[in-house]
């Protein structure tokens, strides 16, 4: 499975961005999927996930603000976020894993492939 984030950058604070992840090597309907954040001296940080039947979750801190959708036919996964607040910033990584469900979507260590990352910057 190989992912290739992009769509990151630096905005002013209540400014939108999109992230997109193009996804391959793998059956897209089968599999889980999800965007992850890390700043700083931090640790990584489930922002939204996705499984195989569409179901999302989102942080509590992002709920209302970004929005995650996927698209099959193009392979790609989509946040979109707005109303950025500096501490959305960060390096942000697209996951997957090859399982159509599982039990703890939003934690880091149930991903099995990541991105390279891209970078937000709130300021």
């Amino acid at each position: 499975v190989q992912l290739v984030e992009s769509g990151g950058g630096s905005v002013q604070p209540g400014g939108s961005l999109r992230l997109s992840c193009a996804a391959s090597g793998y059956t897209y309907s089968s599999i889980c999927m999800g965007w992850f954040r890390q700043a700083p001296g931090k640790e990584r940080e489930a922002v939204a996930t996705i499984d195989s039947a569409g179901y999302t979750q989102y942080v509590d801190s992002v709920q209302g603000r970004f929005t995650l959708s996927r698209d099959s036919s193009k392979k790609t996964l989509s946040l979109k976020m707005n109303g950025l607040k500096p501490e959305d910033t960060g390096t942000y990584f697209c996951a997957a894993a090859n399982v159509p469900y599982m039990l703890t979507p939003m934690d880091p260590s149930s991903y099995y492939y990541w991105g390279q990352g891209t970078q937000v910057t709130v300021s």
